[in-house]
């Protein structure tokens, strides 16, 4: 089922007012339950195009339509909803709040979607046991070690079960053993949850994982490959 559809997405930016073509007429569609790489050279827009479809940049032209909402016609009222309700981010700088626990940090969104408490617990705890922090439920994230704050980061990510999970260089601070427990985790949630992942990264350990490799050179799609793994 068809879940993301771009078409002729644009992004310029003015540098000191010389324009930057960081996407140009980028037309793709991403079906439910994908587990796709977007790659390409620094600068290739790679990026920018996770943050159009997650709604946190607006493109300059073209459209995106996410299960038949088209999201860049939203207000930015109801954008924020939108992406509250479909969206999970993952970022490579973990983004967690220092002084919540882990718990806490995962129950985050569900407290913004006024969740029920019973429920958002219960779903806070599963999710840390399916990331293997079940040990780990009262820390808070200076005490967790960089592999255990972005697990923390893709249990947060998923808590409201969102339709797709958006994640930026998820690996790029992560050693070997934990950049390949992470995927590990994100290959079965991606299974058992059901949720579309999407990455942006460099990583050939996430490439090497991924059932479809897009490759952004100078904002246009220049090759892309479904893969048997």
């Amino acid at each position: 089922m068809e879940i993301i559809k771009t078409k002729n997405l644009s992004k310029i930016y003015n540098d000191n007012a010389l324009p930057v073509k960081a996407l140009q007429d980028v037309n793709l569609i991403f079906e439910q339950g994908e587990f796709t790489a977007i790659v390409g050279p620094s600068g290739s827009g790679k990026t920018t195009f996770l943050n159009m479809i997650g709604g946190l940049d607006k493109p300059s032209s073209g459209e995106i339509h996410i299960h038949n909402t088209e999201i860049t016609r939203l207000s930015d009222a109801k954008l924020i909803d939108f992406r509250l309700h479909n969206i999970g981010f993952v970022f490579q700088s973990y983004n967690l709040l220092p002084v919540l626990t882990a718990k806490e940090n995962v129950s985050f969104i569900m407290l913004l979607q006024r969740v029920p408490a019973k429920w958002m617990d219960a779903r806070a705890l599963e999710l840390l046991r399916q990331v293997g922090l079940e040990d780990k439920v009262d820390v808070k994230p200076a005490k967790l070690s960089g592999g255990q704050q972005q697990r923390v980061a893709v249990a947060r990510a998923l808590a409201s079960k969102p339709r797709y999970v958006l994640a930026d260089e998820p690996t790029a601070n992560l050693d070997t053993a934990s950049a390949m427990n992470l995927l590990d985790i994100m290959s079965r949630l991606n299974r058992e949850e059901k949720a579309t992942f999407i990455f942006s990264t460099h990583d050939q350990r996430v490439i090497d994982r991924a059932r479809r490799v897009i490759t952004l050179v100078d904002g246009k799609v220049a090759e892309d490959l479904k893969v048997k793994n």
